[in-house]
């Protein structure tokens, strides 16, 4: 099942990122600057797209060097503390998720293995245990049950 943003999800994403996005038909745009690093990014999110007959949410980012896409973006979690969006795609036991900070940053976990969020984080190798913290998010309820919520 996809996310579904309401008005009040893309405000509050807004306010998160402290600029205001550009809605051109069902996509928002947010452009993304951090003066002291001097990092641009854009994020996009196209809503309710069709593809092959099925609804589906597409999360963009574009950078001067990089563009990275999500697909199928099931739900999706606010840090006011740290200042960022953790979109966040499944399919099966596969998990992948797509941060964006205020600070213009952005980071990609693709393709992670549900089993490597559950249980203690500082057994796994190092490579892999910034994955599992980042990814977490999703494990204090079921990913089935997940849903958005302005308090995270």
């Amino acid at each position: 099942m996809i996310q579904t943003f309401s008005e009040e999800n893309i405000t509050t994403i807004a306010r998160v990122l402290d600029t205001k996005p550009k809605k051109s038909g069902n996509v928002y745009r947010y452009e993304i600057s951090d003066s002291q690093t001097g990092r641009k990014i854009a994020l996009e999110l196209l809503l309710e797209l069709k593809v092959n007959g099925e609804q589906t949410n597409l999360i963009s980012v574009y950078t001067r060097d990089t563009f990275l896409q999500l697909h199928n973006c099931t739900a999706f979690v606010v840090s006011d503390l740290l200042h960022q969006i953790t979109f966040f795609g499944r399919n099966g036991d596969k998990l992948s998720g797509l941060i964006v900070e205020k600070e213009a940053g952005c980071s990609l976990y693709a393709n992670v293995n549900e089993a490597l969020l559950q249980g203690d984080f500082t057994k796994l190798p190092p490579e892999v245990m910034m994955c599992s913290v980042a990814l977490s998010l999703t494990e204090s309820t079921g990913f089935d049950d997940f849903q958005f919520d302005d308090d995270h």
